[in-house]
């Protein structure tokens, strides 16, 4: 609740005064016989009238964050702690930025291939371009009619040739297999055993020659004789065995090979196309007409725009991988206070990471009752005292009330009210205990009377005062008030700078011998 604060008024000492006077003069009204004080009157006078009320708070940042680190991001340098100052942009918790890094890497590269196939659309093509895309097109066209028309005469007797030299290459291998196989006859196996026969009897004379008498030349003889017998048992064997015709059949088994490839050939070569070989002919040729065309006519908007499209897009990934990597370091918003780091290098941080304020925007926040808000506007002027500097003031000015109303602990209504501090150079700290005394209304320039010159009728709610003429004589004079502060109140109405009036309703002296009835006669001022 607000609670009102009395401030001095040049009529201070006359107020002091005047209750001294009226506690003697109700003693000595209450004595019989006793004389009556003479009163005191004051000059109505023009000034200025203010009414002031008061009430705590606490000094608040206007400007504080609270900055987050990125999930599941690991700390690699702290560069402050609590209590250091810094300013807007300055590194404060630098985080991996391996993985971000190559994140952008990868956009870089992304926006340059989008960049190099839209600088290939709009480029005009080169002479080798056009002529390669030519010659395609040549190529496919002659491969199409060539299918459709067919083997020219010289290509088919090409193809006959062929078949019949494979033909040929059949007979001849088929001769020489037949030739192998009746190459053995009956007399050449009588004329090798006879021969073999004729060698073991040699063979005998030689081993009794050898053993009657052995020397060297029986022993060569017997040497040869052995020979010759190998020999002739040898061609005794082959003969027995039959003719070796296995790479007489193999050359035919070729032969035969080449002859069915050289028949396919030639029926694939003279047969009509298929439906499927002319649909691949036609696909190819229009395939490198297109290409052709596209070359010849430049690309079409839409493919332009497509173009476009795909680059902006990587750009905006690319700006994204950029931000997400920029956002790895956290840097103050601000010029400001360090008031709490909450991470070490090493750790995997999350959450908020550092907690900043700017002191350069404190201000006093008041919670102000729903009863006493409504005499309250932005703007209006007030003085603050900190407990931490006893008898200092700071000028301040209401900047702002809340739209919204809150409960404090005793369950009352409030509203937050905010106080914008003049520049000073006190060490402020948050949240320091304030007072405010703020100006609630204020009038220049008015006539003001003390307030106990003011007699007050309850029952009529009517307000006057005892005016002294010029002989001494007083007279009630009804008067309208205006604005009240703790020592005047504001005549609207019903004197003039310069009057004189009493104050608490005493008489004047010179007076009291005709007024024999005290101060209740005058209405018993209040």
């Amino acid at each position: 609740m607000w609670k009102t604060r009395v401030y001095p008024s040049r009529w201070g000492g006359a107020v002091a005064l005047l209750l001294l006077c009226a506690g003697l003069l109700a003693a000595c009204s209450a004595t019989p016989g006793a004389a009556v004080q003479e009163a005191e009157t004051v000059e109505v006078i023009v000034g200025d009238l203010s009414a002031n009320a008061t009430a705590g708070g606490a000094l608040t940042a206007r400007r504080s964050a609270a900055l987050q680190a990125p999930a599941a991001a690991r700390v690699t340098e702290r560069h402050v702690r609590a209590g250091q100052t810094v300013t807007a942009g300055e590194p404060l918790v630098s985080l991996d930025t391996t993985g971000a890094a190559l994140d952008v890497s990868a956009a870089q590269l992304d926006v340059r291939l989008a960049e190099a196939k839209l600088a290939s659309l709009q480029a005009a093509p080169t002479a080798a371009e056009l002529a390669a895309a030519e010659a395609a097109v040549a190529a496919a066209q002659a491969s199409l009619d060539a299918l459709q028309a067919g083997p020219t005469a010289a290509e088919l007797a090409t193809f006959e040739a062929s078949l019949r030299a494979a033909a040929a290459s059949v007979a001849a291998a088929n001769a020489d297999l037949t030739s192998a196989q009746s190459s053995v006859t009956a007399a050449d196996l009588a004329a090798a055993e006879a021969s073999l026969a004729a060698a073991q009897i040699q063979l005998t004379q030689a081993r009794e020659a050898n053993e009657e008498n052995t020397n060297q030349a029986t022993h060569a003889v017997l040497m040869a004789a052995e020979q010759a017998v190998a020999q002739a048992q040898a061609r005794v064997d082959d003969l027995r065995a039959g003719p070796d015709t296995a790479a007489a059949q193999g050359s035919m088994g070729a032969a035969a090979a080449r002859q069915q490839a050289a028949q396919a050939d030639f029926d694939r070569q003279t047969a009509p196309p298929s439906a499927a070989q002319l649909a691949a002919a036609e696909s190819q040729l229009a395939s490198v007409a297109a290409t052709l065309a596209d070359l010849t006519e430049g690309p079409s908007a839409a493919e332009v725009a497509g173009a476009e499209a795909d680059l902006a897009a990587a750009r905006l990934a690319l700006a994204d991988a950029e931000d997400a990597l920029a956002r790895l370091t956290i840097v103050a918003p601000f010029d400001g206070v360090v008031t709490a780091v909450h991470v070490q290098p090493g750790e995997i941080a999350g959450g908020t990471a550092v907690e900043l304020i700017d002191l350069g925007s404190l201000q006093v926040v008041l919670q102000v009752d729903e009863v006493d808000v409504g005499s309250l506007a932005v703007g209006q002027a007030a003085t603050v005292s900190l407990t931490a500097f006893p008898g200092v003031t700071i000028p301040a000015e209401i900047g702002a009330i809340a739209a919204a109303a809150g409960t404090n602990a005793g369950g009352a209504v409030t509203y937050d009210v905010r106080l914008e501090l003049a520049p000073t150079d006190l060490p402020l700290l948050v949240g320091m205990t304030a007072d405010a005394a703020l100006v609630t209304a204020e009038k220049r320039d008015v006539l003001l009377v003390p307030n106990a010159a003011v007699q007050v009728d309850r029952t009529s709610g009517t307000y006057s005062v005892q005016r002294v003429l010029a002989d001494g004589a007083t007279e009630e004079v009804s008067i309208t008030v205006g604005l009240r502060d703790d020592d005047n109140t504001e005549v609207t109405s019903g004197l003039v700078a310069g009057d004189r009036v009493l104050l608490g309703g005493a008489i004047p002296s010179g007076l009291q011998e005709q007024f024999e009835g005290g101060p209740g006669f005058m209405g018993g001022g209040n």
